[in-house]
């Protein structure tokens, strides 16, 4: 499925040569998408900048939701359970961008 130019095209094959001897346990294939090395993996984990943007993202758009939902009663028009709920909507949004710039556990710090 799909397209040649999705697929890189290679016209070369080259012959695998023989296997000479093969082992009882085959060396562990690592993972592909997995950090390389423990210190690559705590430099992921502590990135300040990245807690600070997505953060102050979230609360920034919890907050355009609550207001965009409180905007209509603002002008006099009744509640309703739509309203209310996209009220509550924003505040959970803008919570979930106080608790990433928190760090409550404090995960973005931790020696493994």
């Amino acid at each position: 499925m799909g397209s040649f130019r999705s697929q890189p095209l290679d016209t070369t094959k080259a012959a695998a040569p023989p296997e000479t001897a093969s082992s009882a346990s085959p060396a562990p294939l690592e993972a592909p998408g997995g950090p390389a090395s423990p210190e690559q993996r705590r430099t992921s984990n502590n990135c300040w900048s990245c807690r600070v943007l997505s953060g102050s993202g979230l609360i920034g758009a919890g907050g355009y939701v609550y207001w965009l939902a409180r905007k209509p009663m603002k002008l006099g028009y009744p509640s309703s359970p739509g309203t209310v709920m996209q009220m509550v909507i924003g505040i959970c949004i803008a919570c979930w961008g106080v608790v990433i710039l928190s760090d409550p556990k404090g995960k973005a710090f931790r020696v493994v």
